[in-house]
């Protein structure tokens, strides 16, 4: 008779749920490519063991998918952040937040 597995038997598969979901809702922030990339390797190897095991598949690939998305959307958001910062280099030293908004409204508009 074969071992009975419990749902608990691939702690990695949900841990690289968690930490893929945790990467997707704060990727706007930087921290979220972080943690989707730990939850990506957690992923990699959890998915080894599942079919091994035979348990955490399905966690498993949620977590590589949305920490591989997570990543992704981290990356944008940094090279946004990068492009928005050398358009608006120009505009970090004004004397009130209107000027700072003026300032960048002309490097957008070219007025």
């Amino acid at each position: 008779m074969p071992p009975h597995h419990t749902a608990s038997a691939n702690g990695l598969a949900g841990a690289a749920m968690v930490l893929g979901v945790i990467g997707l809702s704060t990727s706007v922030f930087i921290i979220g490519g972080l943690l989707g990339g730990i939850g990506l390797i957690l992923g990699i190897v959890a998915l080894t063991t599942a079919k091994r095991t035979g348990t955490g598949r399905a966690k498993a690939l949620t977590g590589m998918v949305t920490s591989a998305i997570a990543i992704v959307v981290s990356v944008l958001v940094a090279v946004l952040f990068v492009w928005y910062a050398d358009k608006t280099r120009e505009c970090y030293r004004p004397d009130s937040f209107q000027q700072y908004r003026q300032c960048v409204h002309q490097q957008f508009t070219g007025n």
